[in-house]
């Protein structure tokens, strides 16, 4: 969810003017269906028709949410967005309680009627899919089949050739005098090759068509629209341009896929020795039809969607984040690269092998990714059935946010939150595996992000290989403190700005 766009609000007392009788009608079925016996979490000041939105035009939403909150003392908060109604749990505890002791109660998925045009009925993958059996199932596919230690570790060898490509194309660019490189850019192709590899067994024929499709797709999903923000008007429906900009999201996406699953399909016929990739497991599991809900060939493209989002876009960004706060952190940089190089001392390159002895370059993404989480709001969870928070009532229908950057960053449970330590994590049992309520990047209980472990080892090697080869300066000119750490929030809190820096070769990196 993005914060709301300027030409949105201008149209909002237009919206309302025409569709007042029915947004007052709607409030008092909404009142009374609530009913008067519950307790409602602490709510801001509200104006009529947009409710809360105006709190949170001009500032990305996980800090205008967490400034409310500290504003007004509440853990958890209600929000009315027009006429959705949205929790926000801003504390460990109200963490714990939504994604542990109700975790059941808030397992499911809020389908937006801009998700519905993007994404059919009974074909959603294990990101967007509402709690049932069929979500239930696929999950259990992406965990124990997909995205399990051993099938991660099978793909040991593409990430370590994508790895060293990556730190190849870096060398080359500064191979005759030292120039800025567009470090973002280059980051980002490493992580979608090295992710689409392992998902489909090649590289895309064509990837600046896919990381444009990915890229438009992000920003859709995160934009809040008319449609999304009064779901039962018409109206807004008949004003706004998502929905015919999401059906043609669509369309691109499922030619594009249907592309990807035929060319998969020849190049498996003629190389029918070749190891299986996920999507052949996919494809095995359908062929094999020994599943309660069958496997669609829908479900199959949802959930190769996912993975690729996930898998690429998650660890481009964090890793992004992670070279910006080392470049603003020279005495952190200075002990992550002794750190590499004393381990590796003589070595020609980095391995995984290698990655279980880099002690400090794991306490850096720890810290990086409490400062950065990818997805500093989660993703929303939907109440099932109304129940009890931190002693409030949570209604049925009500859109949860679990804001875990402002869990990361407050001051009760971290010292100096603003300020990027790793050595905070030095003798720290708390990690990010969903049991530390007070660090949360990957989210916890039934959907915390089943990829979390796909998608950090591609980000440990290629760090490492970074510093080990590189010594790493800023454009000329530039200090330390002057490098913008601006955000943009599209699905992922990326940086606004491409990270441009010069690198030095201190070890030469291999040809072959």
């Amino acid at each position: 969810m993005a914060a709301l766009p300027l030409h949105l609000l201008l149209l909002l007392p237009l919206l309302a003017a025409v569709s007042f009788l029915w947004l007052r009608r709607a409030s008092s079925r909404r009142r009374c269906g609530d009913g008067p016996h519950l307790r409602l979490p602490p709510s801001p000041w509200a104006l009529p028709v947009i409710g809360h939105l105006h709190h949170l035009a001009g500032a990305l939403p996980h800090r205008a949410m967490r400034d409310l909150a500290s504003r007004h003392g509440a853990a958890l908060m209600l929000l009315r967005l027009g006429g959705l109604r949205v929790v926000v749990a801003s504390s460990a505890a109200a963490a714990e309680e939504v994604m542990r002791a109700r975790d059941l109660e808030f397992a499911t998925r809020p389908v937006t009627r801009m998700v519905r045009l993007a994404i059919p009925a009974g074909a959603e993958g294990v990101i967007f899919g509402p709690y049932g059996e069929r979500w239930r199932q696929t999950r259990k596919i992406c965990t124990v089949e997909l995205l399990s230690a051993r099938r991660v570790q099978s793909f040991r060898t593409i990430r370590e050739e994508e790895a060293r490509r990556l730190l190849r194309s870096v060398a080359a660019s500064s191979s005759s005098a030292p120039a800025p490189v567009n470090l973002s850019e280059l980051i980002t192709v490493y992580a979608a090759d090295s992710s689409v590899r392992a998902i489909v067994g090649s590289r895309l024929k064509d990837r600046d068509t896919f990381l444009a499709q990915l890229e438009r797709g992000l920003k859709l999903f995160a934009r809040l629209s008319l449609p999304d923000i009064f779901p039962s008007s018409r109206l807004a429906m008949l004003v706004s341009r998502m929905p015919g900009r999401m059906k043609r999201h669509r369309e691109e996406a499922e030619a594009y896929m249907d592309d990807l699953l035929r060319e998969h399909e020849e190049s498996r016929v003629a190389d029918g020795g070749k190891e299986e990739d996920l999507l052949d497991v996919l494809l095995r599991i359908q062929r094999e039809g020994d599943l309660q809900v069958p496997l669609t060939s829908d479900t199959i493209k949802s959930v190769v969607g996912d993975m690729f989002a996930g898998g690429s876009e998650t660890a481009a960004t964090t890793l992004q984040w992670i070279m910006a706060e080392l470049m603003r952190n020279p005495r952190v940089m200075e002990k992550a690269q002794d750190g590499v190089r004393r381990a590796l001392a003589g070595r020609q390159t980095v391995t995984e092998d290698d990655i279980g002895n880099l002690h400090y370059i794991h306490l850096v993404i720890k810290e990086a990714l409490r400062l950065h989480p990818p997805l500093p709001l989660l993703l929303p969870r939907e109440c099932r059935r109304t129940c009890q928070v931190l002693g409030y009532d949570v209604p049925v229908g009500t859109i949860v946010f679990v804001n875990a950057w402002a869990i990361a960053t407050d001051p009760r449970y971290w010292d100096k939150p603003e300020e990027f330590v790793p050595e905070r994590f030095e003798h720290s049992e708390i990690d990010f595996k969903g049991t530390d309520f007070e660090f949360l990047p990957f989210g916890a209980g039934r959907r915390m992000c089943p990829g979390m472990a796909f998608g950090l080892v591609h980000l440990e090697l290629a760090l490492a290989g970074l510093l080990y080869h590189f010594d790493w300066e800023l454009p000329l000119g530039m200090k330390a403190e002057d490098l913008d750490m601006t955000e943009e929030m599209g699905v992922t809190a990326r940086r606004l700005k491409d990270l441009r820096l010069v690198p030095v070769v201190r070890v030469p990196v291999p040809v072959d």
